[in-house]
């Protein structure tokens, strides 16, 4: 049986997909390719489902089974042993949660990340200060300082992405609320709100605030983040975390019903342009 990991890498997802596809096109079923194996069908179903590692022996013996021939055979196999390298964030395993390791993955392959927030900034946007804050009210149980300061450095890191010369479209939408909660004192609020103004200049990002005045709207339930990817095999997906973990929905009614509450969110909120009125004016009151 291959390793398991903490979280699949986007590339084992993505191939993982594709095997299955080559098994339904070849008519067999997860039953044929465990015999092919000799193993039990469970260990088809973690290689397509990207619950384990790949093994290459495994893959090249599925492959020929399904009829791939040796040159697209020759390229899947270089594919998944690049996909099974760990990603940059495995550095940080000893603090980094399974279930959002695969949220690190997915925000790193994204072209498109639509986001809600209604308690704090988004993390891709934070200030190392703002960050610390964050992390150090959040810590529950026995959080160590040190842990909390790679929590810092792993937020980040994260937030080279949108530096990428291919860095996703990120859209994001905050209450007004998110703004307003001080996080260790005016100082560390001003310098928030400067880097906002600042990362509002790039062309691929957006960010709009929705403002008290705009009374109720259907994101109140809680934050959440739509991932939309440039790769046909993933389909859109919706992230939602709570305390002690997070959901990942692909059903296209479930994402279907995330992608309609954010674009009424994006009409009721305020435009990119009196967003940054609105974080002036409030970079004036702190």
């Amino acid at each position: 049986m291959s390793e398991p990991r903490p979280a699949p890498t986007v590339g084992q997802v993505v191939l993982g997909r594709r095997l299955l596809d080559l098994r339904e096109r070849a008519g067999l079923k997860r039953e044929d390719a465990a015999r092919v194996l000799r193993v039990a069908p469970a260990t088809v179903r973690r290689m397509e489902m990207a619950e384990v590692s790949f093994k290459i022996p495994y893959l090249q013996l599925l492959l020929k089974a399904y009829g791939v021939g040796d040159e697209e055979a020759d390229a899947f196999v270089r594919l998944a042993e690049e996909a099974n390298k760990p990603g940059w964030w495995q550095r940080f395993h000893d603090i980094l949660p399974g279930w959002f390791s695969m949220y690190v993955s997915l925000e790193g392959a994204a072209a498109l990340i639509r986001s809600y927030e209604p308690h704090f900034v988004p993390g891709l946007l934070q200030t190392e200060d703002y960050a610390r804050g964050v992390l150090r009210a959040g810590a529950v149980g026995q959080t160590s300082p040190e842990d909390i300061e790679r929590h810092v450095a792993l937020r980040m890191e994260r937030q080279e992405l949108l530096a990428r010369p291919d860095a996703p479209r990120f859209w994001a939408v905050v209450d007004e609320t998110a703004l307003r909660r001080p996080v260790c004192g005016p100082k560390v609020m001003r310098a928030q709100i400067d880097k906002l103004l600042e990362v509002m200049a790039l062309n691929h990002v957006t960010l709009q605030v929705v403002p008290f005045a705009g009374g109720p709207h259907p994101g109140t339930y809680g934050p959440f983040v739509l991932f939309r990817f440039a790769m046909s095999e993933l389909p859109d997906m919706v992230y939602s975390e709570y305390l002690t973990g997070a959901v990942y929905l692909d059903a296209r009614s479930e994402v279907a019903t995330y992608l309609e509450v954010m674009d009424r969110m994006a009409a009721q909120a305020a435009t990119a342009h009196r967003t940054k009125e609105i974080l002036r004016d409030l970079r004036k009151e702190l």
